[in-house]
């Protein structure tokens, strides 16, 4: 049953996967995973290499080798558990495997086990994971605009992602957030991100930490009335993240976002009655206080570029 709903799962996100293999991260990070098993078993080459194996055939896997693969599936399948998008688990395969390989390639031959090394540091270096690029609904601050748009209007409800675009888990977490500013957004209820790998003092300001050991990154912050409610993760007394899923079930239920579209389209409806109302007694719209103020039923969109990088 495992095995069907895995193929299925394969072959549902086969175009993308496929479109993702045409990008030059995804070309070369297949390669460098696969680059063991090409040597291993390239003809002319395979001849020369050293191995263990009872038979002599150094064009084969021997014991050491199968147990290392196999330590890399069961570690991979452990990261895996958490994983909440097909670009973490294929981030979480490209980094164990690469790791493995190191390992295999100065098992077998400390030259081979160098210039790989050398390969995976001009990796990291020169090509960076693809920025997600995809249909979203969300308003891109700067450390100049950010603490004037919360408090533009305290009866609009803001949550906001602090992230950085080198870190792996704001990337995979990008298409669940464009996600749900295009599931939940409207008048009253508005979604934000602001690079704080680029503004240093808006991670001050809302105390949200770049370190890399701190594990804050990302971090959504709800926003009303221009005061923070509730962020996750939260931060425990040593400045650390507390270990919490970012996947869309979580979100929905931890900041309430039903209950606030919900509250937010009732409120345009009655506004849009009122609306009507006064046009047809020829009175002048009034403005209206309610406790989520709806901007416009058909908002256009941000004036932000989509990427403040």
């Amino acid at each position: 049953m495992g095995l069907i709903t895995g193929l299925c799962t394969f072959v549902y996100h086969l175009p993308q996967i496929y479109k993702w293999l045409l990008k030059p991260y995804y070309i070369s990070s297949v390669f460098m995973t696969v680059a063991f098993l090409l040597v291993r078993k390239a003809p002319g080459l395979c001849e020369y290499l050293a191995t263990q194996r009872e038979d002599g055939n150094s064009c084969d896997f021997d014991w050491r080798e199968l147990e290392i693969l196999m330590f890399l599936g069961a570690i991979v399948m452990m990261k895996n558990r958490r994983a909440i998008t097909m670009e973490q688990h294929i981030g979480n395969l490209f980094l164990f495997s690469k790791v493995t390989n190191v390992i295999l390639f100065f098992r077998l031959d400390i030259r081979l086990g160098i210039l790989y090394l050398a390969l995976c540091v001009a990796f990291v270096m020169t090509c960076k994971p693809p920025l997600y690029m995809g249909p979203e609904y969300i308003k891109y601050f700067s450390d100049k605009t950010i603490d004037e748009e919360l408090q533009r209007d305290s009866r609009v409800t803001w949550i906001v992602e602090f992230y950085a675009n080198w870190s792996s888990d704001c990337q995979s977490f990008a298409p669940v957030f464009a996600d749900l500013s295009l599931k939940y957004n409207c008048a009253g209820l508005r979604f934000g991100k602001v690079d704080i790998g680029r503004y240093g003092e808006v991670s001050e300001s809302y105390r949200v930490s770049t370190s890399p050991l701190a594990k804050q990154l990302p971090s959504l912050v709800l926003f009303q009335e221009g005061r923070e409610l509730m962020r996750r993760p939260m931060v425990d007394s040593k400045a650390r993240a507390v270990s919490w899923t970012f996947s869309e079930e979580n979100i929905i239920r931890e900041f309430n976002l039903n209950e606030l579209f919900q509250k937010s389209k009732k409120l345009n409806k009655i506004r849009g009655l009122k609306e009507e109302e006064e046009e047809k007694s020829g009175v002048q719209p009034e403005e209206v206080s309610d406790e989520l103020h709806p901007e416009s039923n058909n908002l256009e969109p941000p004036t932000e570029s989509k990427k403040d990088q």
